[in-house]
């Protein structure tokens, strides 16, 4: 198990590393002047070239590619990720977007976990009958909907036009105000996990230890947790890890249209202004956290199927 671990660590190392080069190369190569976005187009006409070249100096911006990505990689070793062209650390903006963002991601896997799991759970059990045959149709018309789709109509009914909800989130975002945007971001990924978990559900329940267990006079629900609901956790442990890492990294559109102040809004307004720097900082922060959580996914793998825990000895 310990020579797995080990192995999963340095493939997130190089992960993390091919990450940094290709998102600062990305950002590196994107059109337009950093410095002239900086000041705005009416302005950028009335600096002069001496003050431009200060600015780029100040940053690195006149160096070559390679040695501006030397120079960020040195700061980042040494626990330096960088400051804004406005003098804001980034470890400021991560401290106080990134609890907004993992509060927003801890509802939204709630949610998920606590209906999807539920209604598959059920589909499974009556599979083929009309309950199972109205939870596919709703499922797949989830999946088909974009999330902004509906995160706005949500937004106008439920906020502007019945006046149920804010519209939009406070710059506090608390738990209370989150549980929309959170509930918007877990439809898709909760349509995917209510199928994981029917068709494992429905699969378990033919297998021949199940059949065993209801011969012994086991309870019916006993039967569904220890023997169904344990074989088909791991897609269902995949599906939720997935989604808990991305989420962390920020829902970008969602918090857009709901005025969250999270994570996604400052990467996404970093890359507008063409910061290279403090974006692929803030990226690499989602990076690790998507690669962390599925390494905690993979070994949960072992913890749930002794089959994994034995392949990982091998």
């Amino acid at each position: 198990m310990s020579r797995y671990v080990i192995n999963r660590v340095g493939q997130a190392v190089i992960v993390i590393l091919a990450a940094t080069l290709l998102l600062y190369a990305m950002v590196y190569a994107m059109p337009g002047d950093p410095v002239r976005a900086l000041v705005g187009e009416q302005r950028s006409s009335q600096l002069d070239e001496a003050t431009v070249a200060q600015i780029r100096a100040r940053y690195n911006l006149d160096r070559p590619f390679l040695v501006q990505y030397g120079l960020y990689l040195k700061g980042v070793l040494s626990g330096d990720l960088g400051t804004t062209f406005s003098e804001r650390p980034v470890t400021e903006i991560i401290a106080q977007a990134l609890p907004v963002t993992f509060r927003v991601a801890v509802l939204t896997v709630l949610i998920q976990a606590i209906i999807g799991i539920g209604v598959g759970l059920i589909a499974g059990r009556r599979r083929g009958g009309l309950l199972d045959g109205s939870v596919m149709v709703v499922t797949m018309v989830l999946i088909g909907v974009p999330t902004f789709v509906s995160g706005y109509v949500i937004q106008y009914f439920l906020g502007v036009r019945w006046g149920w909800i804010k519209p939009t989130v406070s710059a506090q975002a608390e738990w209370s105000e989150l549980i929309v945007p959170a509930a918007v971001l877990a439809l898709g990924s909760m349509a995917f996990l209510i199928r994981f978990t029917r068709s494992g559900v429905s699969e378990a329940l033919r297998a021949d230890h199940v059949k065993t267990a209801r011969a012994r006079g086991l309870p019916e629900w006993q039967i569904l947790i220890s023997h169904v609901l344990r074989n088909a956790l791991i897609p269902i442990v995949t599906v939720l890890g997935t989604e808990f890492g991305a989420l962390l990294g920020g829902a970008i559109i969602t918090e857009a249209v709901f005025n969250v102040p999270g994570y996604g809004q400052q990467v996404y307004q970093n890359i507008i202004r063409g910061e290279s720097a403090p974006t692929v900082s803030l990226v690499i922060v989602m990076v690790v956290a998507f690669v962390l959580v599925n390494l905690i996914v993979d070994l949960l793998y072992a913890a749930i199927n002794p089959k994994v825990r034995y392949v990982s000895h091998a």
